[in-house]
């Protein structure tokens, strides 16, 4: 696949070289050429010095084949303009924008346009690591809103079925895994002592889950 970065800091340097890595062909674009030194040697990509809305670079980088494009930049506004352009414009089928302000990102995401905001992220992340949980967060969606999370099923679940784990719009068990096989479970599936439980649910309902698992 194709992908375009737009911002050669941290995250984009750390997002081409993770999408290189994995085979994809990566373009990467920055005001500043001197940026490109965080991709290391060994990235395989290509690089274009450029303000990362301006139609001729996008263009020099393959926009209109692209399959996916990230605006990871400094500046929320420059992300914005990027990924609006690149999805209403050039209709990339995939396209990331990065934003500070946790605000801007939820009134962007209401019009259509996906975005991150390592902000409202870090935030629910911090939180949960410094209290004590048993539910591990492997991974948060959006900015932070919707968390993936695993825990081991405890004694007051074992014998007792999916459906009485499940909060309709907050709370849903996505996966079992069990003696060293994780499936798809159905709603008759009954948990068993040692059953690791993936779920995905609402940031705000952990509290609802963990009352349910016995868990505080």
């Amino acid at each position: 696949m194709k992908f375009i970065i737009i911002g050669c800091g941290r995250w984009g340097a750390g997002l081409a070289q993770t999408l290189n890595l994995r085979g994809h062909t990566v373009t990467v674009v920055d005001q500043d050429p001197l940026a490109f030194e965080r991709l290391g040697p060994s990235f395989k990509g290509q690089t274009i010095a450029g303000i990362g809305f301006d139609r001729e670079v996008l263009t020099q980088a393959g926009i209109e084949r692209a399959d996916g494009l990230a605006a990871v930049t400094v500046s929320d506004e420059v992300n914005v303009v990027t990924a609006r352009l690149a999805r209403q414009v050039f209709h990339v089928p995939r396209v990331v924008a990065r934003l500070y302000d946790p605000h801007k990102a939820e009134i962007y995401r209401r019009l259509g346009l996906q975005t991150i905001s390592t902000v409202t992220w870090g935030i629910h992340r911090i939180a949960e690591l410094l209290c004590y949980s048993e539910l591990n967060v492997i991974a948060s969606l959006g900015a932070g809103g919707v968390d993936v999370v695993e825990t081991e099923a405890p004694p007051l679940l074992v014998g007792r079925t999916l459906s009485e784990l499940a909060i309709p719009g907050e709370a849903q068990v996505i996966a079992v895994s069990r003696n060293g096989r994780t499936f798809l479970p159905t709603s008759g599936l009954t948990f068993q002592p040692g059953d690791l439980i993936h779920l995905v649910m609402l940031a705000g309902s952990a509290e609802r889950v963990k009352a349910l698992l016995g868990a505080r």
